[in-house]
């Protein structure tokens, strides 16, 4: 299933893959894996500037790298 991140930093999941067969379910989920790792590691560099202009907070901030990549 695709997940995307939603403004209040969780995933909010839609049915794109729902019926996909497993090799693509597969491959969509190591996208997705990597897709969070990369986007964390972007929210880690963030200055407190930028985060105040993002409307996150440093707990949120935290909550989300605190997160591994299959969640």
């Amino acid at each position: 299933m695709e997940r995307t991140l939603g403004s209040n930093l969780h995933f909010v999941t839609t049915p794109a893959l729902a019926h996909a067969t497993l090799p693509t379910r597969l491959i969509a989920n190591v996208m997705l894996w990597q897709r969070r790792i990369t986007t964390r590691h972007e929210l880690a560099r963030l200055n407190p500037r930028l985060l105040a202009d993002a409307g996150i907070s440093e707990a949120d901030r935290y909550a989300e790298l605190s997160k591994p990549f299959w969640r």
